[in-house]
């Protein structure tokens, strides 16, 4: 009996220490993520990104459901930005909890600020309560096979942001932060709050290096604000020297425009490259070249229905990206599960039905040896309105994903070399498959039609 406690305390006490190798780019094709030793793509419909520093948030509900709909990925601010109540008209917005009950970083002190913002900030101490959370957060989406892009800093919009903000000084007792809210991410313009930037970095980092289901972006939205490109590079080599002396280092992610631009000076340090709202995916096509993932980790300000956020996970992975990610109104607080009636006022979308679509885009693209796939242009749709958009991934002669955007009843042809082939079209609506029809195709062109859909239609070619 000794013997078995002495071995089981044994292997608590290494598994606690054990750094576990985290999610990475693939080897063999450095457009995806190798994550447990498996090709991996990262879609999701989350939370506004508050469901840590919003202590009345139960991430452990809705890390459930993001499972059960089969996704696989989260967003979520550290607390050095929040929203006031309100906010770009999202009703129960996650990101904007009672200022006097957030939590972050950095613990309150016994110095008060008004009741309704509660006590001030001390940014030379940290809130141990805030870390327990986090990594519990942290533990819960590992559980439940879902990957963390931790944001930890975003520009402030308007001085409403910057007024709640610990960094501004009127919220803290160190001193500094007397700056406007365009200068708070400068290397020289800030009043003193680089240096406590840098060790809530250096912080976070430490107290995180052992979860695998990890990436870090260095700042959401950094061209907007006053963001300079020299600051993201110090945040990044911030990480990178903190991890240093560690066996594994998790990936840096960098949000590089809202629709799309020409990465033309990439950080090294960088390997994600993320970009909102990105329809068309313009931002994949003209990046792919860097051979790095190139995602869409926001969208949801282009109103409610499914459709449009639907075609857009569908473009951006079909093009060649490995991560999506939708803004989901429809979770909130005391509704974790998404369940969220939200108002016609509301910017965006978010439901059971949408989530479960964006499942089946998921489980598609997986029913392929993806890694394998790049982008193919050897097709051509005719009888299409103006408004259709095709793209396909393939491994020529072996396997084929092909996209249909509002191609109803569209003549299709692809080169495709001689052999045999099983051919299933999938309705992105329902989910459902057509039975599978088995052709021997000569070689050359092969002619298809598309099924008649109101909206979208994928098909899933490969050899037998």
């Amino acid at each position: 009996m000794r013997k078995f406690i002495l071995i089981f305390f044994g292997i608590t006490a290494l598994n606690s220490n054990a750094q576990i190798k985290p999610i990475g780019l693939l080897s063999s094709n450095s457009h995806y993520f190798n994550y447990n030793d498996k090709p991996t793509v990262l879609i999701t419909s989350g939370e506004h990104y508050g469901a840590v520093l919003n202590p009345d948030f139960d991430f452990v509900s809705y890390l459930k459901e993001l499972k059960r709909n089969g996704l696989n990925m989260t967003r979520t601010m550290t607390g050095a930005y929040l929203e006031p109540v309100g906010a770009f008209n999202i009703e129960q917005n996650t990101l904007g909890p009672l200022a006097s009950k957030f939590i972050c970083p950095f613990t309150r002190s016994n110095y008060s600020n008004t009741p309704e913002k509660g006590n001030k900030f001390d940014l030379s101490k940290w809130d141990t309560a805030y870390f327990i959370r986090l990594k519990a957060f942290m533990r819960e989406a590992q559980k439940q096979g879902v990957i963390v892009e931790l944001s930890l800093f975003c520009p402030f919009y308007e001085e409403g942001q910057w007024l709640l903000s610990p960094f501004n000084t009127i919220n803290n007792i160190n001193g500094v932060g007397n700056a406007k809210k365009d200068l708070v991410y400068t290397l020289d313009k800030s009043d003193g709050l680089l240096n406590f930037q840098e060790k809530m970095v250096k912080k976070v980092v430490q107290e995180l290096k052992d979860f695998p289901n990890l990436l870090y972006e260095i700042c959401n939205e950094p061209y907007f604000g006053g963001i300079t490109m020299e600051w993201q590079e110090r945040i990044s080599q911030i990480i990178t020297n903190a991890e240093k002396s560690y066996t594994y280092q998790h990936l840096i992610s960098q949000n590089i425009a809202n629709g799309s631009a020409l990465i033309t000076h990439p950080n090294p340090l960088v390997s994600v490259y993320n970009f909102h709202y990105a329809t068309p995916p313009t931002a994949v096509t003209i990046n792919y070249s860097l051979n790095k993932v190139i995602g869409d980790n926001e969208t949801g300000f282009k109103g409610q229905l499914d459709s449009t956020y639907r075609k857009e996970a569908w473009e951006i992975i079909l093009a060649g990206g490995a991560l999506f990610n939708n803004l989901d109104y429809s979770f909130t607080v005391g509704k974790e599960n998404g369940s969220f009636k939200y108002p016609a006022k509301q910017p965006g979308g978010g439901s059971q039905r949408y989530r479960n679509q964006l499942g089946y885009l998921k489980k598609f693209i997986e029913s392929f040896q993806f890694e394998k796939m790049q982008p193919d242009t050897s097709f051509y749709v005719e009888g299409i309105s103006l408004s259709s958009k095709a793209y396909m991934l393939a491994e020529k002669g072996k396997q084929y994903a092909f996209y249909l955007m509002n191609g109803n009843g569209a003549s299709l042809d692809f080169d495709i070399p001689k052999g045999n082939y099983s051919i299933e079209w999938l309705n992105p609506v329902t989910g459902i498959f057509n039975t599978a029809r088995k052709i021997d195709h000569k070689g050359g062109k092969l002619q298809l039609k598309s099924p008649n859909t109101t909206e979208d239609i994928a098909l899933r070619m490969k050899r037998i």
